[in-house]
C-alpha cells in the first residue's frame, strides 16, 4: 500500500484532514519534523475527529531519519508532488510501494528533499490566479488516483480484505 509523507506540515486542520483520509484508506502517514503544531493540538484532533486511533502514524525527527526508515522497511519510490513538475499525476503509473511526498503549506518541498525523490508529479490547475490547492485536497486527489490505479491493475488483491 502507498504511504503519505508530509514534510514540515504547518496547519493543524490540514494534517487532521489528511489523517482522516489515511485512516479511511488504511494508508500509513509519516510526518517529518519540525511540525508547525503539537500533535496534541486541539485543531488537529478536531479535524481528525475520533479517527486518530485508526491512523498508522509515524513521526520522524527529520528527512534523514525518515530515509533510514524508508530504506530499512520496504523501500519503494519517493514520489514528490510539486507544482513545477511536468508529469501529471494521472499520467504516472503508481505502485503499491510508493511513498507520496508533500511539502509544507507555505514552503513546499525543500530542494534537498526533492533531490532524493524518484519522480515528480503535479496536479494541474487551469486558473492561473489560483496559487495552489489545499494540502489536504492535494493528498486526497493523489492518494485516490494511486488507489484507483492499483485497484485496476491488482484487482485480485486490492483493496485489502479488511476494506471489503
Amino acid at each position: 500500500m502507498p504511504a503519505v509523507v508530509l514534510i514540515h506540515p504547518q496547519i493543524p486542520p490540514n494534517t487532521g484532514n489528511i489523517a482522516r483520509t489515511c485512516a479511511a484508506t488504511q494508508t500509513p502517514l509519516h510526518l517529518i519534523e519540525p511540525l508547525g503544531f503539537e500533535l496534541s493540538d486541539r485543531y488537529l484532533k478536531r479535524a481528525g475527529l475520533d479517527y486518530w486511533p485508526y491512523v498508522e502514524l509515524y513521526c520522524h525527527t527529520g528527512w534523514d531519519t525518515f530515509l533510514q526508515t524508508h530504506q530499512s522497511s520496504m523501500g519503494g519510490r519517493l514520489i514528490a508532488f510539486e507544482p513545477a513538475a511536468e508529469t501529471l499525476y494521472w499520467d504516472f503509473r503508481f505502485a503499491p510501494t510508493d511513498w507520496l511526498v508533500f511539502g509544507s503549506e507555505p514552503d513546499g518541498i525543500p530542494e534537498a528533499v526533492l533531490q532524493t525523490c524518484d519522480a515528480y508529479l503535479t496536479i494541474p490547475m487551469w486558473q492561473s490566479a489560483v496559487r495552489s490547492l489545499n494540502l489536504s485536497a492535494s493528498v486526497a486527489i493523489a492518494l485516490m488516483e494511486a488507489y484507483r490505479q492499483l485497484h485496476q491493475h491488482h484487482a485480485g488483491n486490492f483493496p485489502p480484505k479488511s476494506l471489503h
